[in-house]
């Protein structure tokens, strides 16, 4: 995709320049176009949620999508997506495509109630191999490559190491849709102790295991730094150990799930890490506002803004 970026001029401050310049009967100065460029694009791809600067951009996510990339930022991603309807996940995606945005992993599925990976239910298998068809058909009229999988809970009525050969069997199923589709299946661990007590996927070394048996190059993990600070901590070594299975990055400072910045998680260090490893994925800003209103806006936007600017 064309990336123009680099010389794209910010809408509303291109307009609020002319306008003035227009009321004084001048013309806009070479200074005045260069005092209007757009902040610059951020080191690594991190991706606000559609609905994350609605008090700015307003409801439609066409001016949302237009003020995320005016304000440098490079990817998006939308955990519904495959609930929006057709017509308008091709808009999104056709928007993104002129913006030189890349999309980040939306959710096929995600159990947060009883187990279903973890078992060989005949109807869960072919449940989940009809969602995978679906989530692929989204990928082709988005041009998305990544789609999420939170695999449900831990079943008390079998071993573990039993739940685990199941997991791993009913992935292969939904790999073996995605893969010749280009789609990656990354799955997401999640913690036990605030927000998911009983699932089944819990750390990055468990999620590293599974992706290794799968053993195919659509099936990743997504490391949720906030969820994993909760779990195991020791985030930039475990990061390192399950380097080659990681296929994108969830973001939120803890506690509170705010911006970086308002915890206790030094994204700035974290950041600078995965950076000089090379990662071109993205970072999906799947994180509370620490303020109301536009002022919480900011403050996200500054916060990031802060963590990117490391040394390279």
């Amino acid at each position: 995709m064309k990336n123009d970026q680099s010389s794209h001029v910010s809408r509303r401050s291109f307009i609020s320049s002319a306008a003035a310049a227009a009321a004084f009967g001048a013309s806009v100065t070479p200074m005045v176009a260069q005092a209007a460029e757009s902040p610059k694009k951020f080191k690594l791809k991190y991706a606000p949620s559609l609905g994350q600067f609605q008090e700015h951009a307003g409801k439609d996510p066409i001016d949302q999508l237009k003020f995320m990339a005016d304000e440098g930022f490079s990817a998006m991603f939308d955990n519904g997506l495959m609930g929006r309807p057709p017509e308008q996940q091709e808009q999104i995606a056709k928007e993104m495509d002129r913006l030189g945005m890349t999309m980040g992993p939306y959710v096929m599925y995600a159990e947060f109630g009883k187990p279903t990976f973890v078992t060989q239910e005949k109807e869960f298998q072919d449940q989940i191999v009809s969602r995978t068809k679906e989530a692929v058909e989204v990928a082709k009229r988005t041009g998305a490559k990544w789609t999420l999988i939170a695999p449900g809970c831990v079943s008390q009525r079998m071993e573990m190491d039993y739940q685990t050969a199941n997991l791993i069997d009913n992935v292969r199923r939904c790999v073996e849709i995605a893969e010749p589709a280009g789609v990656v299946i990354v799955l997401e661990p999640l913690n036990w102790w605030r927000d998911h007590p009983g699932l089944f996927l819990q750390k990055i070394p468990q999620a590293y295991l599974i992706c290794r048996a799968v053993n195919s190059p659509s099936c990743k993990i997504v490391d949720d730094l906030y969820h994993q600070q909760i779990t195991e901590g020791n985030l930039i070594p475990n990061i390192d150990k399950a380097w080659s299975e990681i296929g994108a990055f969830h973001l939120g400072d803890n506690p509170g799930r705010n911006e970086p910045g308002t915890g206790e998680i030094n994204y700035k260090n974290i950041f600078r890490h995965i950076f000089r490893k090379g990662y071109q994925g993205v970072l999906c800003m799947e994180h509370g506002k620490s303020k109301r209103g536009k002022e919480g806006e900011r403050a996200v936007i500054d916060a990031y803004r802060a963590c990117d600017n490391f040394e390279v």
